[in-house]
């Protein structure tokens, strides 16, 4: 299951880091980490700005669904939408779209980054349609939900697609994180020349009064 996923980052549930500012604490994944919602059919949408985890925590949670036995699918959703025009041209479309709404949990990675052309918009409500109450359905996106609408382009189809992938979502929104590698780095720097400075100041004080 876990090399069917094709996974873009080797990532677990346990591996989470709770100490990072980013939004996330373990009493606000409690719920999802146990995966009961896969049972119930229901969406997770990440939301946040880029290098907060979204994609990570994705694939931690379809790795979750993997070692509990549902059946998981990643992809970026350009490269899915790109496979569908293709399938369009081929005569597999059909078969696509019956492979996807097979599959318990969709991955969408990285949703609203490029504009959405017609048919692009039309295989999104096909695909959403037919996982609509019977599987479920993870989306990152750096977009918050609410302006997903005005990303789709199409304000008929965009209530068609939200409608079905929205109204039994758990919904995560992730903060960026001040802790850069940098900071990681200058801490120890910064705690060194501390040290060094009250030794110093202790050395010149020690010093003055022997004068």
């Amino acid at each position: 299951m876990l090399r069917s996923a094709r996974f873009k980052l080797a990532a677990t549930l346990e591996d989470i880091d709770y100490e990072q500012p980013r939004g996330i604490t373990k009493s606000k994944l409690a719920a999802l980490v146990t995966c009961d919602w896969l049972r119930r059919k229901q969406n997770l949408l990440l939301t946040g700005p880029c290098g907060t985890g979204k994609s990570w925590l994705s694939c931690a949670f379809g790795h979750g669904a993997c070692m509990r036995g549902y059946s998981v699918r990643y992809f970026r959703t350009s490269r899915l939408l790109e496979a569908m025009t293709i399938a369009h041209g081929d005569g597999s479309y059909a078969k696509q779209l019956r492979q996807l709404a097979r599959v318990d949990l969709l991955i969408l990675d990285d949703w609203g980054l490029e504009p959405l052309t017609q048919s692009h918009r039309n295989d999104l409500l096909e695909i959403m349609d037919d996982r609509h109450n019977q599987s479920s359905t993870i989306v990152t996106s750096q977009l918050p939900v609410s302006k997903w609408h005005d990303s789709i382009g199409d304000a008929t189809l965009a209530d068609a697609i939200l409608d079905r992938l929205t109204h039994n979502a758990h919904r995560i929104e992730l903060k960026l994180s001040f802790t850069t590698p940098i900071d990681i780095f200058l801490k120890p720097v910064v705690k060194g020349l501390i040290r060094y400075s009250g030794i110093l100041f202790c050395h010149l004080f020690n010093t003055s009064s022997k004068a």
